[in-house]
């Protein structure tokens, strides 16, 4: 019986042995964590910005009367397109028509009143230095002569005045563009100081797009810009509709407000696009989509290799000095396109890990290839290094190849 235990407890040990030479065997079979790598270098990035805003008319004009009176007629028609002076309203011109007359007659009167006083006091000068008349009767001649002059003036002034409120009667578009609805019909009374106008006109080829940006924004920028670490973008800006799609055509940024709108906190910028098919109306949702800046000396980084700890804190991997995986904290704060933009944490050269950062810790021995290698797009299973190390020294098949070129690689 004895026996028989000593005989059991001596297997086990021997199957215990050969399991953990087995797996002390497959371990060092399996070998450093293949990995894929980019190597990295500094580029300048364009800072894209994209800012909602709405879009507002090039040029708007309230048509207005600036006489009183009945309208007679109105020449145009509603939502259609006018140009600059061309004839929209007629105000009913009797009154005017009489008081243009009337300045008119008077203006003759004084211009007689005159032509008499003048000639008055011409006859009257030798008179005076012959002394046939006073010298105050030749003053007073003189003086009346002047006066009648001054009424003349008056009077061509009175006549000047009254033109022009007859003209005033037909009211002209003051620019070109879009007509709105007539907010007074033919009939009405109109006044030149009423408060409501007769109709609006919006210019809208080309249009605005006024957009806005947080102050908080603008001042990140500005000092990025004094200290050098941007450079000034582009003017050129992208819109996007409401709807998703891309406006088809590209406009500039205008100039920005010099003040900051206190109750929301922004900042307004205004950027001007063609519009020559009248897609855009004024008071249209939009996106803007422009380079504000260029940031300069960063690190363009695979997303997938950005790595993240419990706080946040962006961190990758780079391969090391022998064959080593090192943790290195960086500066990745937003994206361009499908990158990482880091601006601190990397040198130019740096091996950044790509593929295979699953698990992997610092200080981890690692078997780096060329991430866009075909080697690295096909992970070597656990295990396969023991088979391709035979499979290569027998010139094995495909797995016997990639464990082979594992075997050189590392």
């Amino acid at each position: 019986m004895l026996s028989r235990t000593l005989t059991i407890f001596l297997l086990a040990g021997v199957a215990a042995g050969c399991s953990g030479a087995s797996k002390e065997s497959s371990s060092r079979q399996r070998g450093p964590t293949q990995v894929g790598f980019v190597v990295v270098s500094p580029t300048s990035v364009p800072l894209l910005t994209q800012l909602d805003g709405r879009t507002s008319a090039f040029q708007t004009s309230e048509v207005r009367p600036q006489v009183n009176g009945i309208v007679r007629k109105r020449l145009f028609t509603e939502g259609g397109y006018v140009r600059a002076g061309q004839p929209l309203y007629q105000i009913d011109p009797s009154i005017y028509e009489a008081a243009a007359d009337q300045a008119s007659a008077n203006l003759s009167a004084a211009q007689a009143t005159a032509s008499a006083a003048q000639t008055r006091a011409a006859r009257y000068r030798p008179l005076a230095q012959m002394q046939a008349i006073s010298q105050q009767d030749y003053t007073d001649a003189a003086a009346q002569a002047r006066q009648a002059q001054a009424q003349v003036s008056q009077n061509a002034a009175a006549l000047r005045t009254a033109r022009i409120n007859l003209r005033y009667t037909s009211i002209p578009a003051p620019i070109s563009g879009h007509i709105g609805r007539s907010l007074f019909t033919v009939g009405a009374l109109v006044t030149a100081s009423q408060a409501s106008p007769l109709a609006v006109i919006q210019n809208t080829d080309p249009i605005y797009v006024d957009i806005q940006q947080s102050s908080a924004d603008m001042l990140t920028l500005r000092r990025e810009l004094m200290v050098g670490g941007v450079s000034p973008g582009s003017t050129q800006v992208r819109l996007k509709l409401d709807d998703g799609s891309d406006y088809g055509y590209t406009g500039t940024v205008q100039f920005n407000e010099v003040t900051v709108d206190q109750t929301t906190g922004t900042v307004t910028l205004r950027a001007r696009f063609p519009n020559p098919k009248g897609l855009l109306m004024p008071g249209m949702f939009a996106s803007a989509i422009f380079t504000q800046a260029i940031d300069n000396n960063v690190f363009l980084v695979p997303q997938q290799a950005i790595v993240r700890d419990l706080g946040g804190k962006a961190a990758v991997f780079v391969v090391g000095p022998g064959g080593k995986a090192v943790r290195r904290v960086v500066d990745a704060t937003r994206t361009y396109q499908s990158y990482w933009v880091v601006k601190g944490g990397l040198n130019k050269g740096d091996k950044v890990i790509t593929q295979g950062t699953n698990g992997l810790k610092n200080g981890m021995a690692v078997r780096a290839v060329p991430a866009s290698t075909p080697e690295r797009l096909i992970p070597r299973a656990p295990g396969a290094g023991g088979k391709g190390g035979r499979g290569g020294g027998a010139g094995g098949g495909g797995g016997a190849g990639q464990g082979g070129g594992g075997g050189s690689a590392g």
